[in-house]
């Protein structure tokens, strides 16, 4: 399965970056011509250096049996005091020849040379074997060894020549160049059957993956929960656990759908009931339950607005930041009261800023409104490492420890004689959950009226 299937299948106009198969096997081609070419050429000219050295070898047992061979007659010229084995030396033009040579003197010659002659140059001394390439013999390239020996009874330096034609040299070389090199295709051939096999087994988890979610759309499953290997493992969790926030989403917005028709029914049947009995009140009862259903919409959208900026990212926000600007914005209301900021002003939290803004709103107006005359406000005073906890704490009378569970529903209010809606610390609440977080209500120990600790999760490294 390749990368540029997927889009065809999950919808036009989704952006890829190609091939991962094709990918990996230009990758393993690559790889496998460059190191089949570097090894090939190391392997050929190793191979040509030890097929012309063991062809020396045998040119310089030749030469030593030659110079093993040679005496000077009683003339001063050359000659052999036993026949050499290799009977091509006695077939003319047979390929392998030698000769020897000295200044002043006849060259003495091998028959097979017939009516021929090798160069020989006599202007050096070559005290070692020495092997060369050349063509002394028109239309017969030749592989030459010489020797320069003075031999006993004589002061002429004589130079000791053996010459094989190289056509075998050559044709071996050939033969083993060609085995080398379909050596070569059937094993980089192999190396990409090989290559493809392993991209086609290495890829299959990630077909699996699309089948799982492919079944996922036709039978209604919301996980994959087939076994996977370790390395896709953590993708398929990252999967499931977008699919459980899916789930939870639409969950969610079912839920508040039926929150919002099951609390918008009951003011729009009085509203109804009024005016189908053209009820003398009917204006005041329209402004009530008007009253009613505004404060259950403003409270829905509060929600509906944190879990839509919930599923934007990674959220953040700095405590201290949000603390001091809402702090500003309510002293200005509340001149009256005195408030207190201490604690860690660096802290940030994975929610949105501006829903952290509308829950300390919610919580520092309260603490002034209902308190008497004092707020104090502490960020992250326990220091906890998965969650930062905001003190908000006030002088008031307090709420009664067996109505702190109520209190967090919506439209409840203790105190009926100072405005409000009921539905501050019921969005606190909700919003602070849809982020992970909570709210308790305790007894505040410094100032005697209410404390509320919200916990919000800190940003993740």
């Amino acid at each position: 399965m390749s990368e540029q299937e997927l889009p065809a299948q999950s919808g036009a106009g989704v952006a890829h970056t190609g091939s991962l198969s094709r990918r990996m096997m230009l990758i393993a081609a690559g790889w496998i011509a460059v190191l089949l070419l570097g090894g090939g050429i190391l392997l050929d000219r190793t191979l040509a250096n030890l097929v012309t050295r063991n062809f020396d070898n045998q040119l310089g047992y030749m030469l030593t049996a030659m110079v093993g061979s040679a005496e000077i007659s009683s003339d001063g010229e050359v000659y052999f005091n036993r026949p050499l084995g290799d009977q091509r030396f006695l077939e003319p033009n047979s390929g392998l020849y030698y000769q020897i040579s000295g200044a002043g003197h006849d060259d003495y010659p091998s028959r097979s040379l017939w009516d021929r002659t090798l160069s020989v140059s006599n202007d050096h001394f070559d005290a070692q074997p020495h092997t060369y390439n050349a063509e002394p013999l028109k239309g017969e390239p030749l592989r030459i060894i010489e020797r320069s020996v003075i031999l006993p009874g004589s002061e002429t330096r004589w130079t000791f020549v053996v010459a094989e034609s190289r056509q075998e040299l050559d044709d071996q070389i050939r033969r083993t160049r060609s085995i080398l090199v379909w050596s070569f295709v059937v094993l980089g051939l192999g190396l990409m059957l090989m290559a493809a096999l392993q991209t086609w087994y290495g890829l299959g988890p990630l077909r699996r993956v699309r089948l799982a979610i492919q079944r996922m759309r036709t039978t209604g499953e919301n996980r994959v929960t087939e076994p996977l290997p370790l390395e896709v493992a953590p993708l398929v969790d990252e999967l499931n656990g977008l699919l459980a926030h899916s789930v939870r989403q639409a969950e969610e917005a079912r839920t508040h759908a039926g929150n919002l028709a099951h609390a918008l029914k009951t003011p729009l049947t009085v509203v109804m009931n009024a005016a189908t009995a053209k009820a003398p009140d009917l204006s005041d009862t329209v402004i009530r339950e008007a009253a009613v259903m505004r404060r259950q919409v403003d409270h829905h959208l509060a929600r509906a607005r944190a879990v839509g900026r919930r599923a934007v990212g990674q959220a953040r926000a700095n405590v201290g930041e949000s603390v001091e600007a809402v702090l500003r914005a309510v002293t200005v209301l509340y001149d009256q009261t005195r408030f207190d900021l201490d604690g860690d002003r660096e802290t940030a939290v994975a929610i949105e800023r501006q829903d952290l803004d509308e829950i300390l709103g919610n919580l520092i107006e309260n603490a002034a409104k209902y308190g008497g005359g004092s707020v104090f406000v502490t960020i992250d005073p326990g220091k906890e490492l998965q969650f930062c906890e905001i003190w908000v704490e006030d002088d008031g009378k307090g709420i009664p420890e067996e109505e702190r569970t109520r209190i967090f529903d919506r439209g409840a209010r203790l105190d009926t004689g100072k405005p409000g809606t009921g539905l501050g610390l019921a969005i606190v609440r909700d919003v602070a959950e849809i982020y992970g977080g909570s709210v308790t209500l305790d007894e505040s120990e410094d100032l005697g009226g209410l404390l509320v600790k919200l916990r919000l999760p800190r940003v993740r490294a």
